[in-house]
């Protein structure tokens, strides 16, 4: 089996869940359950923020002109419903089904007809991030993939690949903290540590780091919050248990 991890950055206007999102910078939709047949589509997702974002998120959701997943710029005649199954101050939870037309397009029809069945998704959208992984069986073609996903997302949104490996991938007792960052990820950070971005008081904002990048400011954002989040989770994963108790293991 093999993962694949890649990002669609939504610009704005094309996507309304997006440009919600955008407007409100602490609120994140992560999926908690995400199927696709031939030509149905059916998840669950579970929404963090403030309650006057999770309203917001909510009426995207169930007013929008047409299904967020599909990277139709246009109402494509397709069927879908959303239902709340749940909203507090800080949680919103949605279930969508959507049935897709000749004229629709989404990422997971895409996954399969070059992929193959029996894929696993798991996504997380912030701002105009949208963050995908799939888990598949490696025999499908991921090139093909690629292309037709760009050809599907046009003008309306920018691809960056952040990781494909074998699910399985042992990690060296080496210093790999970094190994699985992307590209551009690791110059967004060193860009950060070279300009003074770590120092206390910083000497840069992320404005002026965006701008030696020549990268939009919420993109800078992006590639370093989930690359301080992987060097984190890579730190406290590589913790040397207490001796105490690794003696008693």
């Amino acid at each position: 089996m093999r993962e694949l991890v890649f990002a669609v950055e939504y610009e704005a206007g094309c996507n309304r869940v997006a440009d919600t999102l955008a407007d409100h910078p602490d609120a994140s939709i992560r999926s908690l359950s995400l199927h696709a047949t031939e030509d149905r589509l059916w998840r669950v997702d579970h929404a963090t923020g403030t309650p006057d974002a999770l309203a917001d998120i909510e009426d995207a959701f169930l007013n929008g002109d047409y299904y967020a997943d599909c990277l139709a710029t246009e109402d494509c005649d397709a069927t879908q419903s959303t239902q709340v199954l749940d909203h507090t101050d800080d949680t919103l939870v949605l279930y969508s089904y959507w049935v897709r037309t000749s004229l629709c397009a989404s990422i997971p029809h895409i996954a399969r007809d070059h992929l193959g069945d029996g894929l696993l998704f798991d996504t997380r959208h912030e701002s105009r991030h949208y963050t995908w992984r799939i888990i598949h069986s490696g025999e499908g073609d991921v090139s093909a993939f690629f292309d037709e996903l760009e050809t599907a997302v046009g003008d309306c949104a920018r691809m960056e690949m952040l990781r494909t490996a074998a699910t399985s991938t042992p990690t060296s007792n080496g210093d790999d903290s970094a190994a699985e960052l992307s590209s551009e990820q690791e110059a967004a950070l060193q860009a950060a540590v070279e300009h003074g971005y770590y120092e206390s008081p910083r000497e840069v904002d992320v404005a002026e780091l965006a701008g030696h990048l020549d990268v939009p400011r919420s993109t800078l954002t992006y590639r370093l919050r989930r690359a301080e989040e992987h060097l984190a989770k890579q730190y406290v994963t590589h913790e040397q248990l207490p001796e105490e108790l690794s003696t008693s293991l």
